[in-house]
């Protein structure tokens, strides 16, 4: 491997005339001859297998790739055809892909893996996932055919919401509320009016659009403004 879309499997391409070196087809690289049986069973398999496989040189350009592995640019496989790995994935540490081009260089045969990240074509947004790459093929041919399979990882959760901005005094009157006293006695602990004190829960209310104190309680839970593992409760 180097250091640096129309539809159907990528085993499709301009006619070429038998006999000459045009008329190989991508996967004779592993015996399989464009005109065999093999060759169209590998890849209706290929087609039908949900993870992301690619097979490559060993420059690593793509020489077929599966319908799950070019829906990771939202294209179809044979737009893949042609293109190389490193023009699609950016791995995260050059080390491996170095162990990988001297291991092939080398004539050794195992699997590599390859942190790498991408951007996706649905949505563009920031992939990132493991290339496991196995030399394979007939080991009398050097440099060997690559199999590539990608391993996508789950996409990282959206970070938390900050806290909700209240006042001192909201926060107060929300702890308050959520240990269960009156409108009367928070008034009292606060130096507040019943009036004051039902003024702050409304507008805490319209602002969160929630309805009854026990709503409100707990979207100040939610919103982190109290802290949850406070008894009796108190601002976050």
């Amino acid at each position: 491997m180097r250091d640096g879309a129309d539809g159907g499997t990528a085993d499709e391409g301009a006619p070429t005339v038998p006999g000459t070196p045009a008329a190989r087809g991508p996967l004779d690289g592993f015996g399989l001859q464009p005109d065999s049986a093999w060759h169209n069973y590998f890849l209706i398999l290929l087609d039908r297998i949900p993870t992301p496989i690619a097979v490559c040189r060993a420059d690593g350009e793509v020489l077929v790739a599966n319908p799950a592995m070019a829906a990771q640019w939202g294209t179809v496989p044979g737009q893949l055809r042609g293109r190389n790995l490193l023009d699609l994935f950016r791995p995260r540490a050059r080390a491996q892909l170095h162990r990988l081009t001297e291991a092939l260089r080398l004539g050794h045969r195992s699997r590599y893996p390859v942190e790498v990240r991408w951007r996706s074509g649905g949505d563009g947004g920031e992939r990132e996932g493991e290339l496991t790459i196995d030399p394979v093929g007939d080991p009398a041919k050097r440099p060997p055919a690559l199999l590539v399979l990608l391993r996508v990882r789950d996409a990282a959760p959206p970070p938390p919401a900050p806290p909700a901005t209240v006042s001192p005094v909201e926060a107060r009157i929300l702890a308050l509320a959520a240990g269960g006293a009156t409108t009367s006695a928070i008034g009292g602990a606060l130096g507040l009016t019943v009036d004051g004190v039902n003024y702050h829960l409304t507008r805490l209310a319209r602002r969160w659009r929630v309805q009854g104190r026990t709503a409100l309680v707990a979207r100040a839970y939610v919103l982190g403004v109290l802290s949850p593992d406070s008894w009796p409760p108190a601002p976050a």
